[in-house]
C-alpha cells in the first residue's frame, strides 16, 4: 500500500512540473482567428505613407514596421506553445498577400515566415516557461531584426548592409519591434486576458487569477 501511494505521489509531481505542449484544437482555432485577424491590420498597414518620415531621416519610415510583427508575438504568449509565433505570422502574412499588396505575394509570405522564427526563437530560448513584457520586447526586436536581414537580401542589395543608411533601417525597426510588437502588444493581450475570453488558456488564467487578488 505505501509503495502504491508512493508511486501516486511521484505522478502528481510529474503532472505538476510537466507542462504539455501538444496543440489542442482550441490552440488551433485561436492561432488562425489571431492570424487572420492580424491580416487585415497588415494589409491596412500597407497603406500608410512612408514617404514623410522617409523624407526626415533615411530609415524613419520603420519605425511603424511593428505593425507587421505582432501577429506572432501575440500568438505565442497566448498559446505559449512550440510553433505558435511562426504559425500565426506566416497565416497573418499569407492572408495579406492574398488580399494583394505592394510587396508581391511570395515576398510577403517569406518575410512573414522569418518575422515568425525571430519571435519564436526567444520563446524557445526560454523553453516557453518565462512570460513578461521583457520577453516580448525581445521577440519583437529579433522578430524585427530578422525581417530587416531578409529585406536586405531580398529588396534593398544595392546598399551597404554596414553603411549608415542601413544601420538606421535596423535600428528603426527594432525599436518599432520593441514598442509595438512587444510592449503594445503584451497591453493587448492583457487587457484581453481580463475579460475572460482566454480562460482556457494558462496565460488567460494567470492574468485574471492576479486581477481577482
Amino acid at each position: 500500500m505505501t509503495e502504491k501511494l508512493q508511486h501516486h505521489d511521484q505522478i502528481l509531481v510529474r503532472k505538476k512540473t510537466h507542462r504539455n505542449l501538444r496543440w489542442r484544437p482550441v490552440d488551433i482555432a485561436v492561432a488562425s482567428v489571431i492570424g487572420v485577424a492580424s491580416s487585415i491590420i497588415f494589409w491596412a498597414a500597407d497603406f500608410i505613407p512612408h514617404a514623410g518620415l522617409q523624407a526626415l531621416f533615411p530609415g524613419l519610415g520603420s519605425l511603424i514596421d511593428g505593425i507587421w510583427l505582432f501577429a506572432g508575438v501575440l500568438t505565442g504568449i497566448i498559446i505559449r506553445k512550440p510553433g505558435a509565433a511562426i504559425y500565426a505570422q506566416v497565416l497573418a502574412s499569407l492572408c495579406e498577400s492574398l488580399m494583394g499588396n505592394l510587396y508581391g505575394g511570395a515576398l510577403t509570405v517569406l518575410s512573414g515566415l522569418i518575422q515568425g522564427i525571430g519571435a519564436e526563437l526567444i520563446f524557445a530560448i526560454c523553453t516557453y516557461r518565462v512570460w513578461n513584457v521583457w520577453i516580448t520586447m525581445l521577440a519583437g526586436a529579433m522578430s524585427g531584426f530578422f525581417y530587416r536581414v531578409v529585406s536586405f537580401a531580398t529588396d534593398m542589395q544595392a546598399f551597404n548592409a554596414l553603411g549608415w543608411y542601413a544601420l538606421s533601417y535596423f535600428i528603426a525597426t527594432i525599436i518599432s519591434g520593441i514598442v509595438i510588437a512587444g510592449i503594445l502588444t503584451w497591453l493587448v493581450y492583457r487587457s484581453i486576458a481580463r475579460t475572460g475570453a482566454l480562460d482556457r488558456f494558462e496565460s488567460g488564467r494567470v492574468v485574471r487569477m492576479k486581477a481577482s487578488q
